[in-house]
């Protein structure tokens, strides 16, 4: 049971921090993000942004496993 709820505390902890970071992103850029992936269709952005989601995501999972 605690594994259970280490698990969930894990992932709760690693949504905020992935919402932490893609709001960061969107705050520090110059631009609207939205703007340029979606009315641009900026390709590099998107995939910079995606980057970032994958490498928060390793850190969580890491994090997670111990």
């Amino acid at each position: 049971m605690t594994q259970v709820m280490s698990s969930l505390i894990f992932a709760l902890i690693g949504v905020i921090v992935f919402a932490v970071a893609f709001w960061l992103i969107v705050r520090i850029s110059p631009f609207s993000v939205r703007k340029e992936i979606e009315e641009d269709q900026n390709v590099a952005l998107s995939i910079v942004i995606a980057s970032v989601i994958i490498g928060v995501a390793l850190i969580v999972s890491a994090a997670i496993h111990g």
